[in-house]
């Protein structure tokens, strides 16, 4: 993918979670890896131990991208850091919980602000240092579930998330000439901070209503990322992978929604 040895990736949002596993998951690829926290300095550094301790370099940056256009210049500051850029994932999400009818515009602006403007401006600007680089180069974009089907009480979430798919595949079909390989990894429920949950709960947590019966493990999404951005992955394009121990099969939200409604 690259004509020299130094490989680097951005992960934005990587001080835990998802982000950090996908971090450390190219960083054991071989790739130095720029790392990005909004609230978690502590977690961002403790991510970029664990980079080093894989023998790779790390550059660690606060990333807030409800400030636009300007926190996506971020991207040229690890560029420059690193001197290239030949992955990015972009990580970073936010949600509102509540009915549609009563969500505040502010609160769905910075729902589109987080997810789909801020990955929006990452990519490009990602693109552009990998055009001008002349070799190529991965975009990955963490969706979810919901980029297919809707969250309910979260209309803001999937909208922004259906429209993050849908700019994964027009960037797709955009930089396909340039050899910039654009696709998504669409995760279910998966054990982090933000469900409440801690990594091993993926482990000894029942979830009925998932066919699989557990949550999943953040390295079974970085797995994919790291796949993504190997040359295994160099065929694959304007994709979008679920990641979701079956739920997509069964979605029980509905009916649980339906039920709560009832009662």
């Amino acid at each position: 993918m690259t004509e020299t040895n130094q490989k680097v990736a951005v992960v934005t949002a990587s001080d835990s979670g998802i982000g950090k596993a996908a971090a450390l998951a190219l960083a054991a690829q071989g790739y130095d890896v720029g790392i990005t926290w909004h609230s978690d300095r502590q977690g961002a550094e403790d991510t970029a131990r664990q980079v080093a301790a894989l023998g790779r370099r790390s550059e660690v940056r606060k990333l807030d991208l409800t400030t636009l256009p300007a926190a996506a210049e971020v991207i040229d500051d690890f560029a420059n850091a690193f001197g290239r850029l030949d992955v990015l994932v972009n990580n970073a999400g936010a949600s509102h919980n509540g009915p549609l009818l009563t969500l505040e515009y502010e609160q769905w602006r910075q729902v589109f602000s987080i997810v789909l403007d801020g990955a929006f401006l990452c990519a490009q600007r990602a693109a552009r240092v990998m055009k001008t680089q002349g070799a190529g180069g991965r975009i990955i974009n963490i969706t979810s579930v919901h980029e297919h089907t809707p969250l309910p009480n979260a209309g803001a979430y999937t909208a922004a998330k259906h429209g993050l798919g849908g700019l994964t595949k027009s960037l797709a079909l955009e930089l396909a000439p340039y050899g910039i390989l654009v696709n998504a990894v669409a995760p279910g429920m998966i054990a982090t901070p933000i469900n409440d949950m801690n990594e091993e709960a993926a482990w000894h947590t029942s979830e009925p209503g998932i066919p699989l019966g557990r949550p999943g493990h953040v390295r079974e999404i970085a797995g994919m990322v790291a796949w993504l951005a190997s040359d295994a992955g160099s065929y694959t394009t304007g994709q979008s992978f679920v990641i979701d121990g079956g739920f997509m099969l069964v979605n029980p939200q509905f009916e649980a929604q339906k039920k709560q409604a009832a009662d």
